[in-house]
């Protein structure tokens, strides 16, 4: 019977690319997000579904999965991130100590951000729909309406530092994985 752990402790961290992990996580974080916001939420109001009476419950149940989905994404990043600095030699990502805090911030930022979405933006702004009873300009109060005006406005806010930030560690680890194959 082999032993695990032996198993286990020959693995190095060379034979794993903590670099193409976070390139990968990255991307498909940015176009689920982009995808998510700009082609199916926007063909949902489109389409009247706004107006159903079931469409709270229904974004609610989306976004919850998705919420979910981008805290693990964050994760595995601000992870990746964590073990690369560690094994500074490996990877330019965080061979300079500038470009070593400016990726880690951007890594805490971006799960920072997965977890105001997850446990903040989401459940209130679900809740707010949950309240409307078919049409939407109708049945909000006008505090109702610029509270959740603010809302929309700090998650629009949030999506954009996030795929900026999203954006700016999948070009800092393209750059080491195209180095590494010169």
């Amino acid at each position: 019977m082999m032993n695990i752990s032996n198993s286990v402790s020959k693995l190095s961290s060379r034979q794993f690319s903590w670099d193409a992990l976070i390139l990968l996580v990255a991307t498909f974080w940015l176009s689920s997000s982009v995808l998510l916001d700009f082609f199916m939420m926007p063909m949902m109001y489109e389409s009247g579904m706004m107006n159903e009476p079931g469409f709270a419950t229904g974004s609610y149940s989306l976004f919850w999965v998705f919420n979910r989905v981008e805290v693990l994404c964050a994760a595995a990043i601000l992870t990746g991130l964590l073990v690369l600095r560690k094994g500074r030699s490996q990877c330019e990502v965080v061979a300079s100590g500038s470009r070593s805090r400016w990726a880690l911030l951007t890594g805490g930022a971006l799960f920072a951000i997965a977890l105001l979405y997850t446990y903040f933006f989401t459940p209130h702004l679900s809740a707010m729909g949950l309240n409307l009873s078919g049409s939407f300009s109708e049945s909000l109060s006008s505090s109702e309406a610029s509270e959740m005006g603010v809302l929309h406005l700090a998650y629009w806010g949030l999506e954009s530092l996030k795929l900026v930030g999203a954006a700016f560690l999948i070009k800092l680890c393209y750059r080491d994985i195209a180095a590494a194959f010169r």
